[in-house]
């Protein structure tokens, strides 16, 4: 196709060059002039065959270039970047219109050229510009809810982005069902994929997970706002896709993965993990508290029992050992915090099913917690001394009284 529409270019071409050139040769008649004609006309048809290859290739190259493109947008932003572009050419049109109305001819040196080039501006401007503001409108989730509400709401006010760590923890089902996050959540379709990859795997514990994050999504189609999104990258890790798309969107990242978590927030993103969420909703417990926990196993000083709260909270308990697998009163004496999580140290107080022991008179001093449970690291890293004063304040059977 291209070499005919060459070739026919080039002989129209020579034809209008021997046209052009007959003044030159007007000595020329019958054969002569029919021979120099057809010349032109040869040569130029040659140089259109010619230059066919190579100008096709770069048209090719320019439409490949630009289907590449097409594909990394979603179907919606081409819709309304088409529909952007013809709005920007009507308004180029008219724009057009008024400039033709100007007589520029009367600027000197680039009067006559200034009247075009400012056409070819403005349609180009207008019709880059109409492009871009279509393209970014992507906020409409459907054109039957933009008629149906009236309005919408733009990217980044109420959307989320689900990685595929959130969908398997599954705890987002229950944050949606209990109000506490209203808006759309966006699910990439990557994270389809890699979710069923997951879910294809041999290995059985993947493949579980896997089919828990399909069964959450099936679950999470009962909320209204949720949006499967097309849109793909090159990278070939998922996580830095995620990135990308919050990116281009404009989007914060709904996650539970630690890493994702500091990386997103270096470039700028707004991240939101619901492991500091269910952090943040833990009950605060104060030093002098009674509260009941079950004491599953043994401490690693004498005499101390371990046991967890609901919210995965550990507790150390003096003098505990004993009653190892049975639900007891704590009552709180101190709390440490760090990277790791909260530790909550206390003394037994009784069972839980029976009477408490009572409290202490103001005649009597009230027992000193013991050095073991004061100079306790969570690193497991504790001084002999400590085990010294243990030692000793085992051998003790009495409270000490008061004077």
């Amino acid at each position: 196709m291209f070499y005919c529409i060459f070739a026919v270019f080039g002989g129209l071409c020579g034809y209008n060059v021997a046209l052009q050139s007959q003044k030159f040769y007007s000595a020329l008649s019958g054969v002569p002039l029919y021979t120099n004609f057809a010349a032109l006309i040869l040569l130029g048809i040659l140089v259109g065959i010619i230059l066919a290859p190579l100008l096709a290739n770069l048209m090719v190259r320019s439409v490949d270039a630009v289907a590449v493109g097409l594909q990394k947008l979603s179907l919606q932003e081409v819709l309304m970047g088409s529909a952007g572009l013809l709005f920007g050419l009507i308004v180029a049109f008219f724009i057009n219109l008024a400039l033709q109305a100007i007589n520029f001819s009367k600027i000197p040196f680039v009067g006559d050229y200034l009247g075009p080039f400012l056409i070819v501006l403005t349609t180009v401007f207008f019709s880059f510009l109409g492009a871009f503001f279509g393209s970014r409108l992507v906020f409409i989730h459907s054109f039957r809810n933009l008629l149906e509400t009236g309005t919408a709401a733009p990217w980044g006010r109420s959307y989320f982005i689900l990685d595929t760590s959130v969908i398997i923890d599954g705890r987002i089902c229950d944050v949606c069902e209990a109000g506490f996050l209203e808006g759309t959540l966006v699910v990439p379709q990557f994270v389809l994929n890699e979710l069923q990859r997951v879910a294809d795997s041999e290995d059985a514990q993947k493949r579980n997970r896997g089919r828990r994050g399909l069964d959450i999504l099936h679950k999470l189609r009962q909320h209204p706002g949720l949006h499967i999104e097309k849109k793909d990258f090159e990278e070939t890790a998922v996580d830095s896709k995620l990135i990308r798309l919050a990116q281009d969107l404009k989007l914060p990242l709904l996650t539970t993965d630690y890493n994702l978590h500091k990386v997103a927030s270096l470039q700028n993103i707004r991240v939101l993990n619901i492991n500091e969420l269910a952090s943040a909703m833990k009950p605060v417990v104060l030093p002098g508290e009674e509260i009941p926990v079950k004491l599953i196993r043994d401490g690693k000083e004498a005499g101390q029992g371990v046991g967890f709260l609901e919210d995965g909270t550990m507790v150390v308990v003096e003098k505990g050992r004993r009653h190892v697998g049975e639900r007891v009163f704590v009552e709180v004496t101190s709390i440490v915090q760090n990277n790791a999580g909260k530790m909550i140290f206390g003394r037994f107080k009784g069972l839980t099913g029976g009477i408490r022991p009572p409290m202490a008179s103001s005649t009597e001093a009230v027992e000193e917690p013991s050095a073991s449970l004061v100079d306790f690291e969570p690193n497991g890293s504790n001084g002999s001394t400590s085990r010294d004063i243990t030692k000793l304040l085992a051998e003790e059977s009495t409270p000490k009284r008061s004077a």
